[in-house]
Formats: structure tokens, C-alpha cells, sequence
């Protein structure tokens, strides 16, 4: 009698778990945007006490300032990740032949862009004014773009990681960087008084949703 391969069955466990987690962002996602727009009294005063107090600090540490405005206009804008992005599409495609998971990440990383400009549009929400302001920015605030976009690429760039199962010295390497990268300039648009502490959080929230529907899809295809 013939036995099926024991070795490579469906995996229904890390369906269900990558489902639940975008049920979990999902879910949180939609709570802060409520309060986002509906400007709940508590939420506001939190993101107007913490502003103030970063911008003091912007206004007296002139020197970090300088570097925090370096780090959030070259290493960790928006156009950098999406180069990145960019490089690694190109190279699945020319070094590994994998049209696919290159249409996948493209796909993924302009569906954050737009669900981000989409999102601003709609809250269109004012960012802090300042009469001595340290760094400007244009569009609406909500969420920020800085944030999001850091999420999307570099946890994207992770699950790839995972999923061709780098070595260990590499893969803590890449988490190390990812991490300090995606606090370090959620953590440089507010101390810039540029954004909220909530739109930044909304960055990460909804980042984080992308890339959970993406890696879903992502193993539904491989099932």
C-alpha cells in the first residue's frame, strides 16, 4: 500500500497563526483610527504632552537634532526602503528566477504606499505647529509615512529571510538592524515635531497589517 510524503504536508497551523495575527492588527488598527478621528480627549492630550516635551528637548539638543534629521531624510526615508525594495525585486528575479515572490513583494510594498496615502487622505489629519519649528513636512499626519514604510519593506525583507532560512549570524543581524531602524525613525518624526506619537504608532499598526495579509497570502499559495 502506498504511504503519501510525510514530509512535505500542508502547514494549516501557520495559516491559522498568520491569520489571527492580521485579525489582531487588524483589529487594533481600527481601534486607534477611531480614535484618531473621532479626537478622543485623552489620545489628544497624551499626543500633545509628549510633543511639547520632544520638541523642548529638539529645540535645546541641536546636535542631535542635526543627526536625527540626517537619519530620517536619507537612511530611513520612504524612497531609501523602497530602493531597497526595489534591489531585492531585481535581484530574485535575476538571480534566483522567482517571478513570483518578486510580483509578491512589489505588490505588497505599493499596496503599503497606497494604503498609507489613502489613509492620510481620509483622516487628513494637521500635524503639530510649532513657532520655532526644527524640520518641516507636507501632507496630512495620519499615519506616518516614515513608519509605515520602514515596517512594510524591512518585515517583508525578515519573512524572506525566514523563509529561505538564512543562517543564524545573518538572520540576528537583519532582525538587529530591522528593529532599531523601525523604532529609531518612528522615534526621530516625533522628537522632529513633524508627527504625533499616534501617527507613528499608526505606522507601525498598519505596516504591521500589510505585511501579516502579505505573508498570508504568501503561504496560502504555497499550500
Amino acid at each position: 500500500m502506498h504511504s503519501p510524503p510525510v514530509d512535505s504536508p500542508p502547514r494549516p497551523q501557520a495559516h491559522r497563526i498568520a491569520a489571527g495575527v492580521t485579525g489582531l492588527l487588524a483589529l487594533c488598527s481600527v481601534l486607534l483610527l477611531a480614535l484618531v478621528a473621532t479626537e478622543w480627549h485623552p489620545l489628544m492630550t497624551f499626543d500633545e504632552d509628549v510633543a511639547d516635551t520632544t520638541h523642548r528637548w529638539a529645540v535645546d539638543e541641536r546636535g542631535v537634532t542635526h543627526a536625527f534629521r540626517i537619519l530620517t531624510d536619507w537612511v530611513w526615508d520612504p524612497w531609501t526602503m523602497r530602493i531597497l525594495c526595489a534591489v531585492v525585486v531585481v535581484w530574485l528575479v535575476w538571480r534566483r528566477a522567482d517571478w513570483w515572490t518578486a510580483i509578491w513583494l512589489a505588490v505588497s510594498c505599493a499596496l503599503g504606499t497606497l494604503v498609507q496615502q489613502g489613509m492620510k487622505a481620509a483622516v487628513d489629519r494637521a500635524r503639530p505647529v510649532w513657532p520655532d519649528p526644527v524640520d518641516s513636512a507636507h501632507y496630512a499626519a495620519f499615519p506616518s509615512g516614515h513608519a509605515m514604510t520602514a515596517v512594510v519593506v524591512l518585515g517583508l525583507l525578515l519573512w524572506l529571510l525566514h523563509h529561505h532560512g538564512v543562517g543564524r549570524a545573518l538572520w540576528l543581524t537583519a532582525v538587529s538592524v530591522s528593529v532599531i531602524s523601525v523604532v529609531g525613525v518612528g522615534l526621530t518624526r516625533v522628537w522632529l515635531g513633524v508627527h504625533w506619537t499616534t501617527d507613528v504608532l499608526g505606522g507601525w499598526l498598519l505596516g504591521a497589517l500589510t505585511v501579516a495579509v502579505a505573508v498570508l497570502i504568501h503561504l496560502r499559495r504555497r499550500a
